[in-house]
């Protein structure tokens, strides 16, 4: 799938949360956001990735930004995830991978030295108009959200 780039408007989307809570984009408009693509719940490097952002959220939102978080996961695995790792705020479950398509974090990849098809844990910052501000792609867990806060200045 064609990635998006800055300047593109991000694809809408409505998806269902960790509580079965129909949540879409439109509904972050007004304010920056961060929607972050993770290949599944409660794996070491997506659990690591999800509470840097929950360790991160604080200052994330002072600065302004809502954080969503999506997967392939059904909200049930969302749920337990949300739970046991204390997560705050959304978990959006894209079971057919659509959205995950339409942003460009479907795809090949190389895992362990094969070329398989999955979730290219990719992340976008958009503006309060949906507007791409930076879009990151092929990211690593560890570290990610410590390099997302220094490259949107937040403290």
């Amino acid at each position: 799938m064609p990635h998006l780039e800055i300047g593109d408007t991000a694809p809408a989307f409505t998806l269902v949360d960790q509580d079965e809570r129909p949540v879409s984009l439109s509904d972050l408009r007004g304010a920056p956001a961060i929607v972050f693509f993770y290949p599944a719940a409660m794996t070491p490097g997506c659990t690591k990735e999800a509470c840097d952002f929950r360790d991160s959220l604080a200052p994330l939102q002072a600065a302004g930004y809502a954080v969503v978080g999506i997967s392939r996961d059904e909200p049930a695995k969302l749920r337990a995830f949300r739970e046991r790792d204390a997560l705050t705020y959304p978990l959006l479950s894209d079971p057919d991978h659509a959205v995950h398509d339409a942003y460009g974090a479907w795809g090949e990849k190389m895992n362990y030295g094969k070329l398989i098809e999955g979730v290219i844990r990719s992340t976008f910052v958009l503006d309060a108009d949906g507007v791409v501000t930076h879009a990151l792609y092929n990211i690593t867990a560890t570290g990610h959200v410590a390099r997302l806060r220094k490259l949107l200045g937040v403290g």
